[in-house]
């Protein structure tokens, strides 16, 4: 691994900073930020576009820069639509460091590799089934480049400082939102003064029960805010019962399917479903966790035990709760015909094991697809969310016959309350405030709600945009 060598300005007011947003504007997915400090260069977040194709097509895309002029790259989390661009961007050139927090590096390992074997496995299965417009459709990267990314990689723990040169240091806070994930702090340092620029990340819920809440800041100059949730409430106290209920009303009928993203969402429902059984408010039923990535994620759960709640519980070792590595043992879950719950992923149904169980089940009357997250536009869980008739799964369009419904309140981002309450501890007026990471609607109503308060300069980046952070202060 290369170390940072490249150093700015001898002064802060000589400093020219600014941002350009590669992802994460006006959208869920690709998040990265190009911030410059003079002629260094840093990406924060360097996801993958997923949802609608032309977000998609995006990947394919030459990077706007040469990957090689970046210095480093900070990762607020491992979630792929944050992280999963870094193995595309080493196979074209990238060679310096990928730094995160110790439990993201683990969660990479696990991510990475499987994002590659994924999309080889898509492409070989495009490739014989014949229904890509390319003769030899490819993988965006490959299991190689994966292990080469994972080469870059420097782990820092929380709450420590760490320095990219003389003049920029980073500090990585708890954000919630999954394991590992960190709001960035950016200190960039003068001979006479400071200047602070914080990313938020994904924020997690005050109240999950399993993650303990995102850190508050007291100031800042610059704020990036995700927004995912910037137009809606999602009541945590609710899911329980809602589950439950789900549960009840439909497991005598047929097999409930639920796709969860493999780090943290999964965690939350064996949480849930183990209260539900040990409180016995629903019966003892197998749960088949059927993702060997979210089986090694939950054993990331015991390593990191000091930093979520379930320390001293052992909820990951009920005797109801199977877990499905081999896909042999996957596809004997198509002979399950009532009073079984299926946990696959992936979460918005863009990919992995949950396919092939839509791919048999969407069509059954009796079973249940029970959505518990956020679901893009222009993925299967929002299609089918919208009320079409129809997706389509490896080339074919299947008939969507079977029982849905959504919990909310399962979210792992913070809603719009927490969103406010989170900015609200900021003391004293911000130079400016970026929301990021939304949809349209969602960013429109924050902004509002922001502005409704007193704050000024908020802004809703394109795609593309760059903006002056500062200049010759």
């Amino acid at each position: 691994m290369l170390s940072i060598l490249k150093t700015t300005r001898s002064f802060l007011e000589n400093m020219d900073v600014r941002v350009k947003f590669l992802g994460g504007a006006q959208s869920v997915t690709g998040s990265k930020f190009l911030l410059e400090v003079d002629d260094f260069k840093i990406l924060i977040d360097c996801g993958l576009f997923q949802g609608l194709k032309k977000l998609r097509l995006r990947n394919w895309d030459d990077f706007p820069l040469d990957v090689k002029e970046i210095d480093a790259i900070v990762l607020t989390h491992a979630h792929l639509d944050h992280s999963g661009y870094v193995p595309r961007i080493v196979k074209q050139g990238y060679k310096n460091n990928v730094f995160c927090t110790e439990s993201t590096a683990d969660l990479l390992e696990i991510m990475w590799m499987d994002s590659a074997k994924l999309q080889e496995e898509e492409a070989e299965f495009a490739k014989e089934k014949g229904y890509s417009k390319h003769k030899n459709p490819l993988a965006l990267y490959d299991q190689k480049d994966a292990e080469a990314a994972l080469q870059t990689i420097v782990p820092k723990p929380f709450d420590k400082t760490f320095e990219l040169n003389e003049q920029i240091s980073i500090i990585f806070h708890p954000a919630g939102h999954i394991l590992g994930a960190a709001s960035v702090e950016i200190i960039l340092k003068g001979e006479r003064q400071e200047k602070k620029i914080i990313f938020s990340g994904d924020l997690g819920r005050n109240s999950d029960p399993v993650l303990f809440p995102p850190t508050y800041f007291k100031n800042s100059d610059v704020v990036f805010l995700e927004s995912t949730y910037g137009d809606r409430l999602n009541d945590v106290a609710k899911v329980q019962d809602e589950l439950k209920q789900h549960i009840l009303d439909h497991m005598n009928e047929g097999v409930i399917m639920i796709p969860a993203f493999t780090v943290g969402r999964t965690q939350n429902l064996l949480f849930y479903l183990h209260e539900l059984m040990r409180t016995g408010q629903i019966p003892h039923i197998p749960v088949y966790l059927d993702s060997p990535m979210a089986i090694s994620v939950t054993h990331l759960y015991k390593k990191y035990a000091d930093q979520h709640r379930l320390k001293d519980k052992d909820i990951f070792d009920n005797k109801n709760f199977h877990y499905i590595r081999e896909h042999q043992q996957s596809k004997t879950l198509d002979m399950l015909e009532k009073k079984a719950i299926i946990i696959s992923a992936s979460g918005m149904l863009t990919g992995g094991r949950i396919l092939s169980h839509l791919f048999k089940r969407l069509g059954n009357k009796n079973d249940l697809l029970l959505i518990v997250g956020f679901q893009a536009e222009g993925t299967r869980g929002r299609d089918i969310l919208d009320g079409k008739e129809s997706v389509k799964i490896y080339g074919e369009e299947i008939p969507i016959k079977c029982n849905f419904a959504k919990i909310d309140g399962l979210s792992a981002h913070a809603d719009q309350s927490e969103l406010l309450d989170w900015y609200a501890k900021f003391e004293g007026a911000l130079k400016l405030t970026f929301l990021v990471h939304g949809e349209p609607e969602a960013m429109i109503t924050l902004k509002s709600k922001l502005e409704d308060q007193g704050v000024n300069n908020v802004f809703i980046p394109d795609y593309m945009e760059s903006f002056e952070l500062f200049s010759g202060i």
